[in-house]
């Protein structure tokens, strides 16, 4: 198993999707499933400091994923597909501020560890090292500038041909830094034991390039 722990904009997405194929491994986009709950809460008008309800949220998703090369699919009730709804940045905001109750945490911890399968596991997150997958084989964790990451979302967000201020983009991202670092329940920090590599001047292949030689050294891959 390997770990893709860090903040949005690091190039983790590109890294997993590409990992996974290589190794034809199954991939666990854990943020997804957060912002699956962000999601089902802002369509269904629950408040997100209300932790009993989100936990229920959590529990009771019907969700299931179809790999990518880039980021997964995301299909709730078994047909309606939220892959674009969910990757907007009021979702994220709001998937951050679900993410910070123990209970959503807990609720969606057990759904977490049935994606570990043979042959193997690459799972992106924000605590996947730390708490959901403490005994990973490799932990990487991913980190990138708030001005660089900004810079990138905002060409992602262009380029699929969104309105976006950069200004307010930058600010997002530096809110939503502190308060997942800042909470007291399963905070962004790299494990112990992970490798961290700073993505902010290199391009996704570079990144690629220096996780595959990791994983090459530990799983003694040709």
């Amino acid at each position: 198993m390997v770990t893709i722990d860090g903040p949005s904009g690091t190039g983790k997405g590109v890294l997993c999707g590409y990992l996974a194929d290589w190794l034809g491994w199954h991939w666990l986009d854990s943020g997804a499933l957060y912002r699956v709950v962000a999601h089902v809460a802002l369509t269904r008008g629950v408040a997100l400091d209300n932790a009993v309800a989100l936990a229920d949220i959590a529990a009771s998703l019907n969700v299931s994923f179809q790999q990518g090369l880039e980021e997964s699919r995301v299909i709730l009730d078994g047909k309606l597909d939220i892959s674009g709804a969910i990757r907007t940045e009021t979702c994220g905001n709001a998937a951050s501020q679900a993410a910070a109750h123990k209970a959503v945490r807990q609720a969606l911890l057990e759904r977490q560890h049935r994606f570990r399968q043979a042959p193997g596991l690459v799972a992106d997150g924000r605590d996947m090292g730390t708490v959901v997958f403490p005994d990973a084989r490799l932990k990487i964790f991913l980190t990138a500038s708030p001005e660089v990451r900004a810079g990138r979302r905002y060409k992602q967000l262009k380029d699929k041909g969104n309105s976006v201020n950069l200004a307010r983009l930058s600010a997002e991202i530096k809110e939503r830094d502190a308060r997942d670092a800042g909470r007291s329940i399963s905070p962004l920090i790299p494990a112990a034991d992970a490798i961290v590599i700073d993505t902010s001047e290199l391009n996704i292949d570079e990144v690629c390039s220096r996780v595959a030689a990791e994983i090459k050294k530990v799983f003694r891959l040709p």
